[in-house]
């Protein structure tokens, strides 16, 4: 059977030879408004139709490296690059010759002349960065210590299919500041959302992406907040959202003062009763009931995270689509 056309590309499109398209998906912050919507229509498509796209990168190979461990964000990648046709080519640490000296710069070039796209979970941002720099090809940030881009676009799609719109949803995130917490701030501001996020003391979110999240509010009609009161930042919440205490970038050794810092914000039946009525509670995954959540809550009618980790799946076929055939502008040109 033949692979379908896509569509025409519109006028004023980044394809459409007036624009220059965003090559990469690093940050949320560095999409414009029109971008998220496009990403957030796209992954709808894909839902529903995934074979939408089949020939797009037929016979071509998509490079994964993974740093960390991964279960979602590897295997939804491997079968969204699968759904398009193309082979997923898994590579670690250990196949790569970064650890004997190569530089990273060098790795990218090379790695352009074989792949069609490069997906990357490791630690530094800054590495990543420097990566697609140096690429001609589209590399996507499948989580960093600093940021988590993919998994917030599942959570702004679950959010818009549970409650029908984004812009005005008050999203409380409870925990710590931590990758998930930057992408969401990122893209609820982008998409006009208000956001809360409620740590405890000294576990805030970083204070430039903060900054970030907020300058982008200011142009979406949006708000972003901070605060250590998490009583407050539920009440009156349509979304609800947490993660784990210990995050694979965090030594287990602090776990007993982590647990001693976070019980006060754990997730519990009395705490979600202060959220709106039809709010809804979220969780990147992993879990562990008890800690960050009651089993009562996770497993509640409340409860979205397994659709949200299904959205993990479509949300990324879209990023690969709208990546490979140029259709992201970029928050540079036009935010």
């Amino acid at each position: 059977m033949a692979a379908p056309v896509d569509p025409p590309v519109p006028a004023g499109h980044p394809q459409d030879g007036h624009a220059v398209a965003l090559k990469d998906y690093l940050r949320i912050s560095h999409l414009s408004r029109r971008d998220i919507e496009r990403l957030l229509d796209l992954s709808e498509e894909v839902k529903h139709d995934p074979h939408r796209y089949s020939g797009l990168v037929r016979n071509e190979v998509v490079a994964m490296y993974f740093a960390k461990p991964s279960t979602r964000t590897r295997v939804s990648f491997t079968v969204a690059i699968a759904r398009l046709g193309g082979t997923p080519e898994m590579l670690g640490a250990a196949d790569l010759q970064l650890g004997r000296g190569e530089t990273i710069e060098d790795t990218a070039r090379v790695l352009s002349r074989y792949v069609k796209a490069f997906v990357i979970r490791t630690f530094s941002d800054e590495e990543v960065a420097r990566f697609a720099a140096a690429s001609t090809i589209p590399v996507i940030n499948a989580l960093t210590d600093g940021h988590h881009p993919c998994q917030a676009l599942a959570d702004i799609l679950t959010i818009r299919e549970k409650l029908g719109r984004l812009e005005g949803v008050k999203v409380a995130f409870v925990g710590d500041g931590c990758n998930t917490t930057h992408s969401l701030m990122e893209a609820g501001a982008l998409a006009g959302m208000h956001v809360v996020v409620a740590t405890p003391p000294g576990y805030e979110a970083d204070e430039g992406v903060v900054e970030t999240a907020r300058t982008i509010a200011l142009r979406t009609g949006g708000r972003v907040e901070t605060t250590t009161d998490v009583r407050a930042a539920v009440t009156g919440a349509d979304v609800v959202y947490t993660d784990v205490w210990l995050s694979m970038n965090i030594d287990a050794s602090e776990k007993e003062t982590r647990v001693a810092a976070f019980t006060p914000y754990r997730i519990t039946e009395e705490l979600m009763s202060l959220s709106e009525t039809g709010s809804i509670f979220m969780h990147c995954l992993p879990a562990h009931r008890g800690e960050e959540v009651m089993a009562q809550v996770i497993d509640g009618f409340r409860s979205v995270v397994f659709d949200q980790a299904a959205n993990r799946l479509c949300t990324e076929q879209a990023i690969l689509v709208a990546l490979l055939t140029g259709r992201l502008e970029g928050a540079g040109r036009w935010a």
